[in-house]
């Protein structure tokens, strides 16, 4: 039985608490895409398996991402509308 990559399961995780968690999502979400790519790299060299998981991991962070940046842009947007009227 071949064992499932660490880093893989690891990129999973971070990427979709990088969706799901507000505050800390972007660094989730980095963490998430740089396990990933080692996740990737590692599957490569050892035969383990994961790369369906490293590659989902690598999607969610980069989703994550995606939704603190534009919640950040959303924020300064409100409360420059705000003090202007």
């Amino acid at each position: 039985m071949e064992k499932t990559n660490t880093k893989a399961v690891i990129s999973l995780t971070f990427g979709i608490l990088s969706i799901l968690i507000p505050i800390g999502g972007l660094i989730f979400g980095i963490v998430g895409v740089v396990m990933s790519r080692m996740a990737v790299k590692a599957i490569a060299a050892s035969n383990e398996k994961g790369s369906g998981m490293a590659t989902a991991g690598l999607i969610t962070g980069l989703v994550g991402i995606v939704f603190q940046f534009l919640g950040v842009l959303g924020i300064i947007a409100f409360y420059n509308v705000s003090t202007i009227g």
